[in-house]
């Protein structure tokens, strides 16, 4: 505890998906106190495209009510 999920465009470096996996995990020990060895951190991918339905539409318009922070843009799909 805890297993923390980064959704994110696809095409960010390695480098620096290493780099804010370590900065989660060291905030995640500082914040919540949590040892290093109970935390995991992973990342999934999606290309623009597939953003608003695989992501967008299913965890955060979806889970609005566990979002502690929301976005400031809807995709053209969603729009009203």
């Amino acid at each position: 505890m805890p297993h923390i999920i980064v959704k994110l465009w696809t095409g960010k470096p390695e480098d620096k998906k290493r780099q804010l996996a370590e900065e989660i995990k060291k905030l995640t020990i500082n914040i919540l106190g949590t040892p290093e060895s109970s935390i995991s951190v992973a990342f999934e991918e999606t290309t623009p495209e597939d953003w608003p339905l695989k992501v967008y539409g299913p965890d955060i318009m979806d889970k609005q009510d566990t979002l502690y922070i929301k976005p400031g843009y809807v995709p053209d799909i969603f729009k009203k």
